[in-house]
């Protein structure tokens, strides 16, 4: 063979890898086949979209993560909710999503499925299981939770819904970023699909995005991956690999970030500048009872409730603070803050809070740094 061919085909010759701690990344689109027979054969790898060795491998582990039998892997969180939606729904269904869910999905719900015939009922998240349930119709496809909610950090009854809406046919699916997939088990409590952000706290670093969902059921299971294949999404190899190695520490970092938070949030409870702390952890908080019954623990990300005070006064106090970065992704090992009075604006029912309203992320910093911190800016929001 010439040069120019010997230069190509050399060095891609499968070899026997050493056994190391951590799985191999492969990176590839095409995907050599051993024989003509198999060009066809579904029950092989034919193309590097999916199932290489780093994104099986984290899905293998996922699966032991949330007590399910195969996880479907999406782009980003958000991705993952859109995409578990998108797998379950068509034209003529309608979808309840509680009030207090994700801004982007309520977005996708009101561009995206709206153009595609699939109504959203917004609904309360204070509503019982049986009201809840009297506001579905015969369309009624699916009902989306997120417990705690964004922003307000709202408990539903899960285990009780699920159970409703599965007596009636109903789809139910929960974005379970918050618990990480560690703190509560929604597949366990009767959930149809469990979905989380990945780019959270299993990557932990702030430095890649990727979201997961997962059911026990096998035909919305094969659902959930068939929308996979043919809408096209795809994780890198490379990205899976970092996801693979932040969940290695999962448990380690959730510890540090519920005990950090929960000493922040009881230290903040006591501030004069403070209205309340909006914490399903804390024994004060209206759902405390759900979220002591249904989750093993807390992470890192909070409320806080100001006393009345002006834009100008919380935006002097978000601009003095020095450890607290400003931004909205949460469930890395910094901490963060957002001031949150624009987003509620978009609720369907009204939010009824006595001041202005910031969600806390604890990071891994020391306790006491933050803490000095959030109270030199607490001057300059006199």
């Amino acid at each position: 063979m010439d040069e120019e061919t010997r230069l190509i085909r050399k060095g891609s010759e499968p070899t026997n890898l050493a056994r190391v701690v951590n799985p191999p990344i492969q990176r590839g689109s095409t995907v050599l086949l051993p024989n003509a027979a198999s060009l066809y054969d579904d029950d092989q790898i034919t193309y590097g979209i999916t199932g290489l060795s780093s994104p099986a491998a984290l899905q293998r582990a996922l699966a032991e993560l949330e007590g399910s039998p195969d996880v479907t892997l999406y782009p980003s969180g958000l991705a993952a909710i859109t995409g578990a939606m998108l797998a379950v729904l068509k034209a003529g269904d309608e979808i309840l999503v509680v009030d207090s869910a994700y801004k982007p999905t309520r977005r996708f719900c009101d561009r995206v499925l709206s153009r595609f015939g699939v109504t959203t009922t917004y609904y309360d998240p204070a509503l019982t299981p049986e009201a809840l349930m009297a506001l579905a119709t015969p369309k009624t496809r699916l009902i989306l939770l997120e417990a705690p909610g964004s922003l307000t950090f709202e408990m539903q009854d899960v285990p009780a819904i699920a159970k409703a809406a599965t007596d009636r046919g109903i789809l139910t699916l929960i974005d379970n970023t918050w618990a990480a997939g560690l703190l509560f088990k929604p597949l366990a409590h009767g959930v149809t699909i469990s979905v989380q952000a990945l780019t959270k706290y299993v990557g932990g670093h702030s430095d890649c995005f990727m979201g997961s969902a997962t059911t026990m059921d096998e035909t919305i299971g094969n659902e959930l991956g068939n929308a996979m294949w043919d809408i096209g999404w795809s994780v890198s190899p490379d990205d899976a690999y970092t996801m693979l190695r932040g969940l290695r520490t999962l448990s380690t970092r959730l510890a540090r970030h519920q005990e950090s938070g929960l000493a922040v949030a009881r230290w903040l409870q006591d501030r004069p500048e403070v209205s309340r702390v909006l914490h399903p952890a804390l024994p004060g908080d209206p759902g405390h009872a759900l979220w002591k019954r249904d989750f093993n623990g807390a992470c890192g990300l909070f409320g806080v409730v100001l006393k009345p005070c002006s834009q100008r006064a919380v935006h002097a106090f978000l601009d003095a603070l020095e450890l607290f970065g400003l931004g909205f992704s949460w469930g890395g090992y910094e901490s963060l803050v957002i001031h949150c009075d624009p987003q509620l604006k978009n609720r369907t029912v009204p939010v009824d809070l006595e001041g202005p309203l910031l969600r806390f992320h604890i990071g891994l910093e020391n306790v006491d740094d933050l803490k000095a911190d959030i109270e030199q800016a607490f001057e300059k929001l006199a």
